[in-house]
């Protein structure tokens, strides 16, 4: 079945840098779009990034862009989500998740499979 388990959350400080990662398993990578969210407590889940595996096509929300990069290495199925210049209000649970179409998307509702989340805090 398809699996997806984050990793690389932690705390930072303000202007710090974080490499999250989403090992993927049970599905064809390269065929689907794998999206980033996040969810701070008390808030709506928010899309944050997306990439095609197909050819390394990305998305970027505004309040991210510039700060963060996503990449892809399908021989290890895993997709990265670099953060830097991380600010407080990057603070959230991040989650990766999958959805099988090349349309780039970040809109939680359209993905149909979820990572358990790992949590980031940028605090000083």
């Amino acid at each position: 079945q398809v699996q997806l388990v984050e990793s690389g959350g932690g705390l930072v400080q303000p202007g710090g840098s974080l490499r999250l990662s989403c090992a993927a398993s049970g599905f064809a990578f390269g065929d689907y779009t794998i999206g980033w969210f996040r969810q701070a407590p008390g808030k709506e889940r928010e899309g944050v990034s997306c990439i095609r595996t197909s050819d390394g096509s990305t998305y970027y929300a505004d309040s991210v862009k510039g700060r963060f990069t996503s990449s892809r290495d399908n021989a290890k199925n895993t997709v990265y989500l670099q953060m830097n210049g991380l600010k407080p209000e990057d603070t959230a649970v991040y989650y990766c998740a999958t959805r099988r179409s090349a349309i780039l998307s970040v809109i939680p509702s359209r993905y149909d499979y979820w990572g358990q989340g790992t949590q980031v805090t940028v605090s000083s």
